[in-house]
Formats: structure tokens, sequence, C-alpha cells
């Protein structure tokens, strides 16, 4: 039998390797040699063939895996496993017969404590309180692992194909709510029908009644400590038995509905087209007594329109509505171009053209049309620099020009027949 020191190292080293094989034994109690191989090169794919064979090894003699017996399969340590899904939260749901039997036990168990206060026997008293303690801690893991294992069951119910009948998709839905929640309802009712909470009542009057005697007694401190603490339990355990119990039921109970009424439902459509087959669609939607065999597909009602308070203040707010006046500015004329502004530019570039080459095109520009404004005489400056029927070349020089009224400093541009620069990069 390994020692809990290599089994824990174990787990340290080959963590994932566990993870992944407690996943997977829902659906495969035992695993093959070649596939425990596989994941362990998976999971350590710096290993060759016989690092794996020796992890392997290892695995087995710190008995995280076990062989079985009559065969060469493989499985997790029973330990192991369970230790893996409490961490991982794959537990499986329980029984709610083994939920009951730990209820029922609390009755015997504060039976022992009342017992052992009446004779006065401190032995009895701490060895029932240590019963209490325990059974609360099993009641309280077991409630918390069957919440995770409704609320798994549930989201692979919703994640399965929608095209899957309901009835499939939602089976494993209504045997869990069947089999376990509804016994838990019935165990955890507040009435007289209920055990759950009556035995919880009854064991934390016998242990807050416990502790009084003892400290009338004077007992040892600890003593009181431990039954303190044991109630403290108690009252905690019937705070989380609600609480799981309406969150089971609030998971499940949808899904039910939802697998029910599509039943329901489909059998009320299948009667309904059998019947207009064999009668006809008039005969058979005036068939007395429709109403009462198919419930879900047809309800009769009478209806009355009413006018609600908020659309009566709507209206009396549109009766009394008056359009508010607004000022809006008169149109401003447009003042016509000033002639001055004027220019033709074919004609100009073809002067331009003419005139090639040409040392400082602004110079030019202010030569021949010294009627235009400064905005316009630059507009023209910057749009025949990047003509393509000329070249431009940038001179090294900064110049200075007066206009009619700004001062520019520029690089005056050059510009000259595009043949002549053929070759050399235009500015």
């Amino acid at each position: 039998m390994a020692t809990p020191k290599s089994l824990l190292f174990q787990l340290h080293r080959h963590w994932d390797l566990i993870e992944h094989l407690t996943r997977h034994s829902r659906t495969l109690p035992a695993f093959e040699e070649e596939q425990v191989i596989s994941l362990i090169a998976r999971f350590s794919p710096q290993a060759d063939e016989q690092e794996t064979g020796a992890q392997l090894r290892s695995l087995c003699n710190a008995d995280v895996l076990q062989w079985l017996s009559r065969s060469n399969s493989l499985q997790l340590n029973p330990l192991v496993l369970e230790f893996a899904r409490g961490l991982t939260r794959e537990h499986e749901l329980g029984l709610s017969s083994v939920l009951k039997a730990r209820v029922e036990a609390i009755r015997s168990a504060t039976e022992a404590l009342q017992q052992g206060l009446e004779d006065q026997d401190n032995d009895r008293l701490r060895r029932a309180a240590t019963q209490l303690s325990e059974l609360f801690r099993q009641i309280s893991q077991q409630l918390d692992q069957d919440r995770h294992a409704i609320m798994e069951l549930a989201e692979q119910a919703k994640g399965r194909d929608a095209a899957m009948p309901l009835a499939k998709r939602y089976r494993a839905v209504l045997e869990a709510y069947d089999q376990y929640v509804e016994p838990m309802n019935e165990m955890m009712d507040s009435g007289l029908g209920g055990t759950f909470y009556p035995h919880l009542e009854a064991s934390e009057r016998a242990l807050d009644h416990a502790t009084e005697q003892l400290s009338v007694r004077g007992a040892l401190y600890t003593h009181r400590l431990q039954l303190r603490q044991v109630a403290y339990q108690a009252k905690e355990l019937r705070r989380m038995g609600r609480l799981v119990a309406q969150q089971c039921a609030e998971t499940l109970l949808p899904l039910r509905e939802e697998a029910r009424q599509h039943n329901q439902l489909t059998t009320a459509v299948s009667a309904l087209l059998g019947r207009v087959r064999k009668q006809g669609l008039q005969r058979a939607l005036r068939s007395p007594g429709l109403e009462s065999k198919l419930p879900l597909w047809l309800s009769s009602r009478q209806r009355r329109v009413t006018v609600g308070d908020e659309v009566k203040s709507i209206m009396a707010e549109a009766r009394n509505f008056e359009p508010v006046r607004y000022e809006f500015p008169e149109e401003a004329k447009a003042e016509p171009m000033q002639l001055t502004e004027w220019v033709d530019e074919r004609a100009l570039k073809k002067a331009l053209r003419a005139a090639l080459p040409v040392d400082n095109l602004m110079h030019w520009l202010q030569q021949h049309y010294p009627q235009l404004p400064d905005a316009v005489l630059l507009r023209l400056y910057h749009d025949l620099v990047r003509e393509d029927q000329w070249s431009a070349r940038l001179q090294d020089e900064l110049t200075r020009t007066e206009l009619k009224t700004v001062r520019v400093r520029y690089h005056a541009h050059h510009l000259l027949p595009a043949t002549q620069l053929e070759g050399q990069p235009a500015s």
C-alpha cells in the first residue's frame, strides 16, 4: 500500500491527467493501458516512451491508479476520485434515501444527547455532540454536491441539440426531479409531514439546553465550546437546506414543465389533425367537447377593450395642443461675384505655355493679371504648379513678393517645358 505522501506527490505532479480522468470517469469506469499512456504523453510532451511508462508505473505504485482484477484495465483510486470530484465540482447526483437516513440519524443522536444530559454523563454527551457534528458536515457536503450536480444536469440538457426530442433531451432532468427533488421537498417540508426542519430544531434546542446546563454545572469551557459550535452548524445547515432546495426546484421545474407541456401539446395537436383528416376542418372544429379534450391549444374567453389612464392623458394633451411659433431669420441675399475675381483659366494656361520658360511663376502672374485679388492669385499659383503640362523646379533662394494686401515669403518655382526636364524629378 502506498504512503499518503507519495500519493499526494503524484497528484501534484500529474494533476492535469487526474482531472481529465476524473471528468471522463462518468462515462468510462475503467481505462485501457494504451489510453492512459497516450494521455500521459499528451500532458507530458517532452517525455519519451520510456519516461511515459515510468510515470505510469509510479502512478500505480502510489496507488493513484489501480489495476482491475481479471482484466488489463485501470481505474482511479476511489478516494482519489472522490477527492478530485470534490475539487472540480464533477459530482454525481446523490440518493435522497441516503440524505433521509442521515436526517433520521440526527434524531437518534439528539436522543443520546438528551439522555447523557439527564444522566450527567459527560462522556456520552460529548460522543453525541461529535456524532451530530459529523452528521451535519456530511449532510451539508451532500447538499452542496447535489446542487452542483443538478446545475450540471440542467446545463447539459440545455446544451443539447434542439432538434432532439424533449423526452430524450430532458430525460435526466425528469428523473432527477422525480427521484431527488420531490423526495427532498417532502423531507424539507416545514409542516407536520417534514423531517428535516423538525429534527434540526429539536437538535438545536437540545444543544442550547445542554450548553446552559453545562454552564450551570461549571463544566469545562472546551465542552461548552464544542456544544456551541455544533449548534452553530445546525443553524447554518437549516439555512443551507432551504437555499439548496429552492435553487434545485427553480432550476429543474421550468425544464420539467416545458417537457410535460410539450408532450400534452403534441398529443392534442395529433388528435386534432386526426379529427380534421377524418371529418374535415369545419366539422372537426365545431365538434362538441373539443375544448375539454384539448385544453392547451384552444382557450375561449370574453375580451373587452378599455382605454387606459395613460391613453386618456395623451388624448387630453393632444386636444389641448397648441403649436409653438418660431421666428425664422430672413433669407440672406447672396452678393454676386465681382468682375475683378473672374479669370479664364484655359486662356491663362495657354498664355503660360507660350511664355515658357518662366523664372518665377508668382511674378509672371502678378505681371499679367494685376487685377486679381491676393486669394485668387495664390490659388492659381498652387494649381498651376501641379499641372503636368510643364515641369516645375523649386529654387533654392528664398523670395519675398509684395501683393496687394499681404507679403509672401516662398521658394519660387521655375517652369520649363516638360521635354527639357525629362529624367529629372519635378518638385
